[in-house]
Parts: structure tokens; sequence; C-alpha cells
């Protein structure tokens, strides 16, 4: 009797010992398949790069494909849905960036809720906008503002589009200054630049990436930086605290995030491999180059940092009372 317990002791102890395994496996061979990045947004443009550069590192440090969908259209919103409706199993990821946080309050039924859908990873890069001008409208901030002052109406501002970061920002900026400018919304930033050059739009918020090639080739002019210090690209370029306006801030910037559900193993997994990717020094030179600083984080910091930025823009957006439903 006693053997007969004893082997079925041991049998179900077998069991048990089994059903633990498929757990260990599933979380130690994390990932055993290629990995999919969604952009939002079209291929070629500074999300686009950045994605690319990190993916190129994660393919390395995961031992996996790192495969970068590009999913543009409505904002970002297409891709957004369709990041949220992925499989919570670590291997569709999403690129965020700032329309994630102003579109909840651009928009009355978005397909995915910013909040709840997803868990963030950590950020990749950022960089502060930059306001530009045609060359012959103003040499400083203050200039620019005594001109538009001076003729109500005439001076008007470029945009990608209506709701984006630059429509915003430029609203405030117009408030803040009361100053009387005309939005001009473009399908994106390379054709407003080239009207700026030609002297079609006066003045625009654009990142630094894209203006940097003509602000060197003084077609426009930089001269106000909207970050809270000054840029190491642009050393003589003031910030826009400096130039009287404290309150205009913003930054385009870009971090992963993975559908809700995502087992927390795997979000501090890639939190941590996407961390050494962006400390490589081959990495920090490519991105800084082109305009951006490496900005890597924990979870939890970028979950409040998305947090702060979707409380920010709901403010914009209601002062401005800008709507695109």
């Amino acid at each position: 009797m006693n053997f007969v317990l004893r082997r079925a002791g041991l049998f179900l102890s077998a069991i048990a010992l089994a059903a633990t395994v498929p757990c260990a496996w599933a979380q130690g061979g994390y990932p055993n398949k290629p990995i999919r990045i969604i952009v939002p947004w079209p291929a070629g443009g500074g999300v686009d790069s950045v994605t690319r550069t990190v993916a190129e590192k994660l393919s390395i440090s995961l031992g996996q494909q790192v495969l970068v969908d590009n999913r543009p259209g409505a904002t970002g919103n297409i891709g957004a849905s369709m990041g949220a409706k992925a499989a919570p199993d670590g291997y569709t990821l999403l690129v965020a960036s700032a329309p994630m946080t102003i579109n909840p309050s651009l928009y009355s039924n978005l397909p995915f809720d910013t909040s709840k859908d997803f868990v963030p990873i950590s950020l990749l890069a950022s960089s502060p906008y930059v306001l530009v001008v045609n060359p012959a409208v103003a040499k400083s901030v203050t200039e620019l503002v005594a001109s538009a002052r001076s003729e109500p109406g005439r001076m008007s501002y470029a945009s990608p589009g209506p709701g984006t970061q630059q429509h915003l920002i430029g609203e405030s900026f117009k408030g803040a200054a009361h100053i009387n400018v005309i939005h001009a919304p473009y399908k994106g930033g390379p054709q407003a630049l080239t009207d700026m050059v030609g002297g079609h739009i006066q003045m625009m918020f654009h990142g630094l990436p894209a203006v940097l090639p003509f602000v060197k080739s003084g077609q426009i002019r930089a001269i106000a930086v909207a970050g809270k210090q000054r840029l190491g690209l642009l050393p003589d370029v003031p910030t826009m605290a400096e130039a009287g306006f404290p309150g205009i801030e913003a930054s385009e910037w870009y971090g992963l995030v993975a559908p809700a559900g995502t087992p927390k193993e795997i979000v501090v997994r890639l939190s941590t491999e996407i961390g050494k990717a962006l400390n490589m020094p081959v990495v920090r030179d490519q991105l800084i180059g082109r305009g951006y600083e490496p900005a890597s984080n924990t979870p939890e910091q970028f979950s409040t940092f998305i947090a702060a930025e979707q409380k920010k823009w709901a403010s914009v957006v209601k002062q401005s009372g800008v709507r695109l439903d």
C-alpha cells in the first residue's frame, strides 16, 4: 500500500512539474519569432528613421528580426488602432508619438483609448520644435511679434495639418503674443518649408531634423527653440522662455508601447534592451547628428510622461477650440 501511495505521489509531482515547464519555457524563450513594430506614419520621415535605427539594434540583441510596418493614415489613428487590437504577446509593438496624446482631445470617438489600451515600454527619442521664419521677416522673436502686430492678418504660419502639434503650438504662440496671424495647413512639412523658402509663408514651428539643413544653408532662420534649454546644434538660438514666452514648449517625441495585457516581464525586457541600444555610441551619434536626443526610460517613467502629455494637450486643445470631428 505504501508503495502504491509513493508511486501516486511521484506521478502527481511529475504532472505538477510538467505543468510549470511550458510557462517557464514561454517566459525564457521570448522572443522565438520576429517582432513587428507598427509605425503609424509614412516611411522616410523622422519617426520612421528613429524606429529603424533602434529596430536594427534590437534585432541583434534579441536574436530575432524586428520588422518595421508602416501603417499611416488619419493622423496616426489607423496604426494606433491596429496596435491596440493586436495580441498582447510582445510580438506586435506600436510607436507612440505626440498625436496619441493629442487626438483624444480632438476626436469624439477614437477606436482606441490611449490610457487603457496600451502599456508603455520606453521613450526612444525627442527633439524640441524650432520657430523658424523666412530670413526677410525677422531676426528675433521680438522683431517677429512687432512686425505681426504692425500689420494684423498679413502674416501666416504653416503646419503639417489641422490638429498637429505645430498647429496647436502656433495657436498658443498667437494667443500669448497677441498677434493676428493666419493658419496655413499643409499636408506635410516639406511643402510648407519649400513655401517658406519662397516667401509664401512667414513662420512656423517645426522639428529640428527637418529644418536644420535649411537653417544651415541660410534659406530659413531659426529664431527660438520651444524647449527647456538651448540646442547643441543651434547654440546661438534662444529658447522661447528666453525670448519672453515661457509657456510655449513642445517637442516631437517617439516611444514604444505594447497592447494592454502584455506580460510585465516582456515589457521590462524590451525596455532594458531599448536602453542598451540607445546608449550605444554609434546609435547616440546617429540620432544626435539628425537632431534627436536619445531618451530611453522605464515603463513607469514613460507612463507618467504620456499621462502628463495628454493632460497638457487637452488644455491646449480646449483653449484653441480646435476639433477634428
